[in-house]
């Protein structure tokens, strides 16, 4: 039977914008485009040069440590450009596309049938590897270890996240597929952490977990740190749900397929909904003539607005994002500032009379409401994060560098994702996010 973990803490951020369950099916995009930046600790080395053709699934560029490692073409076509940033960093590798090209021929097989050797060797020559993690640190796992289990998370409870449930109807069995192949590269579990009245609890080959509670429950992090805590010296992967959509498509059809739907969400978009599209599909395909208005100044946000990276229209969609989300930028002046009231503002205190109305839906900026204060002890951040750590002292063991403490205070069991809700709500306007991947880099440099 099901464990049900009950998360008290935390916080549901009500906006405006959630999509309808309504699919609507883009046409193939004129460019698509992968960006070593989505990598974190990435040094990529490239394979291709431009106006080299390539198919759907041929490697663009590798894993200098790993050259196992592969990244390849969303579609085929002909590699265009190579953009470069300060001291000559790849910041993007662009594909014109081209549908007469085709897809690189891989093993149509039952992934059980298969040895985990098998089964790996065919999703690292696809490309699709780089979409299983590792914890700790939330980075590309490393083929060479062994996880002492694998996560899912089949549902997100981020500001207007996608519902796994409506994008995966009618593709549960090539989900089970790619469990399956998931299986074999651990010795431990496939653990799926699933809501209540969820499509994913008749999967097989799986530990079922069901959490209940507000964001951030949806997190794999937080489901981990609730069933099996990382202790030092073990290792977890985990994949988000459509990425393991890929794995499956793989071993049935013996080609990648790296479609996927995206949630195009947020109070500035004329009518949210999702779009099937493509990884590395550009930002203008998604919300191009979709927005309430072009001229108003906007914030184009890849991901949800807890973690998403701001991009342009001229961009392309994040390697790891199922979601597009559109706000107002927030940069015209407001009256009365924080003397107003506050019926129509949304906090996470009882500071506005927003608080009386739990259910009300809000349209929120991107305005932060001044600079950087002191950063100092309260238990505002424990609320936020249900986990059994101290997230205060952990920033403030990682901006004094020391490596004994960050592991003390659990620096193993988070990630940026984790402590959104502390850098969202925090009234000292601490950069949480970045300080918290600073500590992760030092442990990676430090400890391997």
């Amino acid at each position: 039977m099901s464990e049900v973990v009950k998360l008290r803490k935390g916080l549901n951020i009500k906006l405006k914008g959630s999509a309808e369950k309504a699919l609507d099916k883009l046409p193939v995009p004129a460019t698509v485009a992968l960006k070593p930046t989505d990598f974190p600790g990435l040094t990529p080395k490239l394979s291709v040069k431009v106006d080299a053709e390539v198919k759907a699934g041929d490697a663009l560029f590798y894993d200098k440590y790993h050259p196992e490692i592969k990244f390849t073409a969303p579609l085929g076509g002909k590699v265009v450009s190579i953009n470069r940033g300060e001291r000559r960093k790849i910041l993007e590798v662009v594909i014109a596309t081209d549908e007469n090209v085709g897809s690189a021929e891989f093993k149509k097989a039952d992934p059980s049938s298969l040895s985990a050797e098998e089964v790996k060797e065919q999703i690292l020559k696809s490309g699709i590897w780089p979409f299983i993690k590792k914890r700790p640190y939330g980075i590309i796992a490393n083929p060479e270890e062994k996880p002492k289990a694998i996560y899912i998370s089949t549902f997100d409870t981020a500001p207007l996240a996608p519902d796994y449930n409506f994008v995966l109807d009618g593709q549960l069995d090539t989900f089970q597929t790619g469990v399956n192949a998931l299986a074999q590269l651990t010795e431990g579990k496939v653990n799926l952490g699933v809501s209540k009245d969820s499509a994913f609890t008749s999967l097989k080959n799986v530990v079922v977990n069901t959490f209940e509670g507000p964001h951030p429950a949806g997190n794999v992090g937080i489901q981990i740190a609730n069933t099996s805590p990382i202790n030092k010296g073990e290792v977890v992967w985990t994949i988000s749900v459509q990425d393991v959509l890929f794995i499956g498509r793989l071993f049935e059809t013996g080609n990648v397929d790296f479609t996927k739907t995206v949630a195009l969400t947020g109070s500035e978009v004329q009518a949210p909904k999702y779009y099937q599209t493509t990884v590395g599909a550009p930002i203008a395909n998604l919300v191009g003539g979709k927005l309430v208005d072009a001229d108003y100044n906007q914030r184009i946000i890849s991901g949800n607005v807890l973690t998403g990276t701001k991009v342009s229209s001229k961009s392309f969609l994040g390697f790891y994002d199922s979601q597009i989300s559109v706000i107002p930028e927030g940069d015209e002046y407001e009256f009365l500032g924080w003397a107003d009231p506050g019926f129509n503002k949304f906090s996470a205190t009882k500071a506005y009379f927003g608080k009386l109305f739990p259910k009300k839906e809000y349209t929120m900026n991107a305005n932060i409401h001044g600079g950087e204060r002191a950063f100092v002890l309260s238990n505002q951040y424990e609320k936020l994060v249900p986990m059994d750590i101290l997230p205060v002292f952990l920033l403030k063991a990682i901006l004094v560098n020391d490596i004994d403490k960050m592991e003390n205070f659990g620096i193993y069991e988070v990630i940026e994702e984790d402590f959104a809700l502390c850098e969202y709500a925090c009234t000292s306007k601490i950069e949480v996010q970045k300080i918290l991947r600073e500590g992760i880099n030092t442990m990676i440099k430090e400890l391997g």
